[in-house]
């Protein structure tokens, strides 16, 4: 029977009859959200945002709204903007983030506030959650395994000749601010420099195809000149309209001043390190290069990888434990050496656990003697850090022992961990910009794997 509409049903009258509740997950994150010291943590720091926050101004959005917001953006890999939409629709996610029938925070507001998080608060936070998980017994800490991966920052792949356009673009939109807020008038200046700029980089991306002719290939470095050419003029025409700007005592102007100074200093490192490579035929090392003008914390990264050759973000340190739950990350600056890491994990987790572990394992880029040695020294049980290189027969004995291949066959599940890191909690690649919000985005991510983690073992033990 064909029926032309449906009875009409006023879903909100019947929200009562719905009898909404937490699943048994979301129902265990409530109750460690509901913990006081990681409030505090997070207070002391939203606090900040200006001299008299906590005693003038207008009422703010709630520290505890904030808080769990963050943590549900992190827990669904959302940005801001889904969040405030997702968590405006769900009934559940209003009462777990305690807003009622409040508006949800607009998403730059929650922008704003999440910002004054500080890398040492995400730690201590950190610290913290690993400690409600050692009172829930979801962890004892006695065994441990280490591993590094690379976050990558959101940058193009970059290129001499893309970085040189960067700057090109990016100092002739600060001078066209500039000039509006010196003159009051919009002028566009530049854009034939920018236009000559991009064409100049496709035409030098051609002669690196493959279908590139040798006449092609001998041009190059005469495209690459005019293309220096144009961004020192960029440069010169920055420095001039920032001497300007030296003159004026405004205070308005300063932030444009300093970005123009900043921005220069940038373009001026391409310049230089362009010269030495292309025209100079100088190699120039990873860790003199820049390869972003707009996050230039960026390392260039080499782990071996075959399908991953170089890798363009920050080098992350890992330490896990038992009951999946990673209880250290360390954000580290350029393409360091593993090893040196490793008593920093040990002496991390004593402060952790007030015990050293009984099993410890880690790749062989881990393997020093003075690892070695520290592990022996601190009578950790069971070692299973494989050597480097050509065995003596006691060493091989060793690896071969059952005890060293259950440990290690152990280490492999940090592999496991870093992937779900990546794919699930959004480690795969930084959004956040700068150093510090590499250091909240990795903080974040790890935060919300390990408040999972801690949920899905308390509610598994309660349904027993």
């Amino acid at each position: 029977m064909l029926r032309d509409r449906a009875a009409a049903v006023d879903l909100f009258a019947m929200v009562p009859m719905l009898q909404l509740h937490f699943e048994p997950e979301l129902a265990e994150l409530d109750r460690l959200l509901e913990d006081d010291q990681i409030f505090q943590h997070v207070k002391a720091d939203l606090s900040r945002r200006r001299p008299h926050t906590t005693e003038t101004g207008r009422p703010s959005t709630p520290v505890e709204v904030i808080l769990r917001l963050l943590v549900v953006q992190h827990l669904y890999a959302w940005s801001y903007a889904q969040t405030e939409h997702f968590v405006g629709d769900s009934l559940v996610l209003r009462q777990f983030c305690r807003l009622g029938l409040d508006p949800v925070p607009h998403h730059t507001t929650l922008m704003r506030w999440s910002n004054l998080l500080q890398p040492e608060t995400m730690h201590r936070l950190l610290d913290r959650v690993t400690e409600l998980a050692r009172g829930l017994k979801v962890t004892r800490g006695r065994k441990l395994r280490v591993d590094s991966t690379v976050v990558a920052t959101a940058i193009h792949y970059p290129t001499d000749s893309t970085l040189l356009f960067d700057g090109v673009r990016v100092l002739s939109r600060l001078v066209q601010r500039a000039t509006l807020a010196l003159t009051g008038k919009r002028r566009r200046v530049g854009i034939q420099r920018m236009r000559a700029a991009k064409q100049l980089v496709r035409r030098i991306e051609a002669t690196a195809a493959a279908h590139a002719t040798a006449r092609d290939r001998a041009e190059r470095p005469t495209l690459y000149c005019r293309l220096l050419g144009l961004a020192q003029a960029s440069l010169d025409q920055a420095e001039r309209v920032r001497q300007t700007f030296a003159t004026q005592t405004q205070a308005t102007m300063q932030p444009l001043h300093s970005t123009l100074g900043s921005m220069a200093e940038l373009v001026q490192q391409v310049i230089v390190q362009t010269q030495r490579r292309v025209i100079d035929g100088e190699s120039v090392p990873a860790s003199a290069k820049l390869v972003s003008l707009f996050e230039p914390h960026t390392a260039i990264v080499r782990r071996g990888k075959a399908h991953l050759p170089a890798e363009f973000g920050r080098k992350i340190m890992f330490d896990e434990v038992e009951g999946g739950l990673v209880t250290r990350y360390a954000v580290l600056n350029g393409n360091p050496p593993d090893a040196p890491e490793l008593p920093r994990s040990l002496a991390h987790h004593q402060a952790c656990f007030s015990q050293v572990p009984t099993l410890l394992t880690a790749d062989r880029a881990f393997f020093t003697l003075d690892n070695e040695r520290l592990a022996a020294d601190l009578q950790i049980r069971s070692v299973a850090l494989p050597r480097p290189g050509p065995l003596t027969p006691k060493h091989k004995e060793v690896r071969h022992s059952a005890s060293f291949r259950r440990a290690y066959r152990w280490r492999a599940g940090i592999e496991g961990r870093i992937s779900v890191l990546k794919r699930r909690f959004g480690l795969a690649r930084c959004r956040y910009h700068g150093e510090q919000g590499m250091e909240r985005w990795v903080g974040w991510g790890v935060l919300a794997h390990n408040l999972r983690q801690i949920s899905r073992s308390v509610a598994a033990e309660s349904a027993r």
